[in-house]
C-alpha cells in the first residue's frame, strides 16, 4: 500500500540531483511559477518543459501544487509567449526576428528556417499540430505573425495545441506521482539522462557554431 506524501515527509525529499533541484524549485515557486517557466521556455526553446512539467504533475499528485492552476498558468503562459513571438515577427518581419533571435546561446538560424518552412508547407494547422513538436513548437510563432495571420485563429490554434501538450505532460506526471516510490528509486536514472540530454546539447551547440564559423560568407 502506497503511502502518502505527508507519510513520505515531503514531496520532493527524496528526489536528488538536478531533478530533485528542479523539483524544489518548481515546489518553491508554485502554480505562477509554472506559468513563467512556460513563458520561457516558449521564448528560449532549449529550456525543456519535457522535464519541468512532468514534475510539476508529479508535484500536484503529492498535493504540492494544484493540478488544474498548473494546467491553466502553465498554457496561458505558453501562449503569452507565443503571442511575444507573433507580435515580434509581425513588426520586424520574419528574417530581421530571425537575424535577431538567432544570435541566443542556444539556437541557430536553422532552427528559425525550419520552422518558417513547416508553416510555408502546412499553413494554419501547423500552428496546432507545431506546438506538439519539439524544435518547432515556440518558433513557428514568428513565420505566423510575419504572414499577417489574424491573431484570433493563431490565438485559438496556439491555446489548443498548447492545452494539449502540457495537460499530457501534466497528466503522465499526475499518473506517475501514484507510484512515487518508482519516481525516488529511478531519480538517480533521470539525473543521469538529464546529464547526457545537457552534454549532447553543448556538444550540438559548438559543433553548429564550428560549422557556421567554417561556411563561406
Amino acid at each position: 500500500m502506497w503511502r502518502t506524501a505527508a507519510d513520505a515527509g515531503g514531496s520532493t525529499d527524496n528526489l536528488t540531483g538536478l531533478v530533485g533541484v528542479a523539483a524544489r524549485g518548481i515546489e518553491q515557486s508554485g502554480e505562477w511559477g509554472v506559468g513563467l517557466f512556460a513563458l520561457a521556455e516558449t521564448v528560449v526553446p532549449p529550456i525543456p518543459s519535457e522535464v519541468i512539467l512532468p514534475l510539476a504533475g508529479y508535484l500536484a499528485r503529492q498535493g504540492a501544487l494544484n493540478l488544474i492552476l498548473v494546467f491553466v498558468t502553465s498554457t496561458l503562459g505558453a501562449y503569452l509567449g507565443a503571442l511575444f513571438l507573433y507580435w515580434l515577427g509581425a513588426k520586424l518581419g520574419l528574417e530581421r526576428s530571425i537575424r535577431g533571435l538567432s544570435r541566443l546561446p542556444l539556437v541557430d538560424r536553422e532552427d528559425f528556417q525550419h520552422a518558417a518552412g513547416w508553416f510555408r508547407r502546412h499553413g494554419r494547422s501547423s500552428i496546432f499540430f507545431g506546438r506538439l513538436l519539439p524544435g518547432v513548437r515556440s518558433l513557428i510563432s514568428l513565420p505566423a505573425g510575419a504572414s499577417a495571420m489574424p491573431v484570433g485563429t493563431f490565438s485559438l490554434y496556439t491555446l489548443a495545441g498548447s492545452g494539449l501538450w502540457n495537460g499530457a505532460l501534466l497528466g503522465l506526471g499526475y499518473l506517475l506521482g501514484t507510484q512515487y516510490r518508482i519516481i525516488e528509486e529511478y531519480s538517480r536514472f533521470l539525473n543521469y539522462a538529464v546529464y547526457a540530454a545537457l552534454g549532447i546539447t553543448v556538444v550540438l551547440l559548438v559543433a553548429r557554431r564550428v560549422k557556421r564559423a567554417k561556411a563561406p560568407r
